[in-house]
């Protein structure tokens, strides 16, 4: 009779029952009856997912932090764009600009000069008497009065009136009985007298003014009436000839 042998050994006869293949012997514990056969893990396989959650999806291998393909359309960035879909980009923007620019002229009346009462200022000054009021009288529709104010100061009173022209400059009418030493060099910066001008009402002179600007001058006794401007020399005396 045999030696008993150890539970754990093999048997060294590998020989199977009649008309059954050969089994090989493999390393390892041996399995106790109805436990399920042990699967070996691959390395880096990612774990199994539970009931009900989908299943993750391995990285692709190299490829870590790639992005996935972008779609053929993608690949024309903004930079290079054409000329012409550049163009028709900024037309879409400057269309709407020049519409609201048209109306904004022609039904707001936009770049019109806002016009103003001088009668107010006039029959200030004639209520204060301090010296012979003169206004034009006559003009065309076509000078349009854009401010009128009347002031009063220790060393005199000045009437002030302006105007836009018909041909859209600048025309001032000025009526002050401050002394016509320190009026002239004031309002017309240092300005230099150019002759006498012939207008009715009084003995007007020329002068130069500050910048482009020209003035005709009449002094008299109790005042001294200044119409000055860029405006062309025969507006101002259309302005200084309408003066009443």
């Amino acid at each position: 009779m045999e030696p008993a042998q150890p539970a754990d050994r093999v048997p060294t006869d590998s020989t199977p029952p009649d008309g059954q293949p050969p089994v090989r012997a493999t390393a390892g514990p041996a399995l106790e009856a109805g436990e399920p056969a042990l699967v070996e893990s691959v390395a880096g396989a990612a774990p199994l997912a539970e009931p009900g959650e989908p299943a993750p999806i391995e990285p692709a291998r190299g490829g870590a932090g790639r992005h996935p393909a972008a779609p053929a359309g993608s690949a024309r960035t903004r930079s290079e764009r054409s000329p012409k879909d550049m163009a028709l980009s900024l037309l879409v923007l400057l269309v709407p600009i020049a519409l609201l620019l048209a109306f904004y002229r022609g039904f707001l009346g936009g770049e019109q000069p806002t016009t103003v009462d001088p009668a107010t200022a006039i029959e200030q000054a004639r209520e204060e008497n301090a010296f012979p009021v003169s206004h034009p009288v006559g003009l065309s529709s076509d000078w349009r009065t854009v401010s009128a104010r009347y002031r009063a100061e220790p060393d005199g009173a000045t009437l002030r009136i302006g105007y836009l022209t018909p041909e859209g400059r600048g025309a001032q009418l000025v009526e002050s009985n401050v002394p016509a030493e320190k009026l002239l060099p004031t309002e017309l910066s240092g300005g230099q007298p150019q002759g006498p001008a012939t207008l009715p009402g009084g003995s007007w002179q020329r002068y130069t003014a500050r910048s482009n600007e020209q003035a005709l001058v009449l002094l008299e006794p109790t005042r001294t009436v200044i119409v000055i401007g860029d405006a062309g020399e025969n507006e101002l005396r259309e302005l200084a000839t309408a003066l009443r």
